[in-house]
């Protein structure tokens, strides 16, 4: 039984929302914000239009350079009043879209964190048609407003779970150079 996993895991390719929810996740490795590192990919026709995370404006200085979000206060997310300073990855990656003309229409977003319902209203105005994500977010009246633009037809929303094989290759990959014949690589 162990060789028939072995040989899956070292056969095992990811399905499309796996590998473009890694994509996302990896981008969330860039985020400059302390309270919630996301990342977000927009996809059409399985090829990656733009990418984002999570941080401050352009120009602005980064929380994790500066080690706070506002003077005398750590993170964004530990205060009720003052908003987080981050423009949220699914802003930026539809902004980068935008700033190269590339049009966002009919395509899909995968983000490792549901989407608020400011980015989804943003998401819904730019045409992308699809959600993916990780992690849930909405709840309560929030929630109760996205089911309501879902229910409306303008937009769909799926979570995705990566399966641990896929985890285990991938994490094998990221901490081994993957340009060697197979045989030379150790697996997980």
């Amino acid at each position: 039984m162990d060789d028939i996993l072995q040989s899956y895991q070292a056969t095992h390719r990811p399905t499309w929302d796996e590998y473009f929810m890694m994509l996302a996740k990896l981008a969330a490795t860039r985020s400059t914000c302390l309270a919630f590192p996301v990342g977000a990919i927009i996809v059409k026709n399985k090829q990656v239009l733009a990418t984002g995370y999570n941080g401050s404006p352009s120009g602005s200085p980064h929380c994790t350079v500066q080690g706070y979000c506002y003077p005398g206060l750590m993170s964004c997310d530990t205060s009720k009043t003052l908003p987080s300073r981050a423009v949220h990855a699914e802003a930026n990656a539809i902004a980068q879209a935008a700033k190269h003309g590339i049009p966002t229409d009919g395509a899909s977003i995968y983000v490792t964190l549901e989407p608020c319902l400011s980015c989804l209203k943003l998401i819904i105005s730019g045409g992308i048609k699809e959600v993916f994500y990780e992690t849930s977010f909405n709840s309560g009246d929030k929630a109760s407003v996205r089911d309501s633009f879902v229910n409306e037809g303008l937009v769909t929303l799926k979570q995705i779970v990566l399966s641990e094989v896929t985890l285990k290759k991938a994490a094998s990959f990221l901490m081994h150079p993957t340009s060697v014949a197979r045989s030379l690589v150790t697996e997980v």
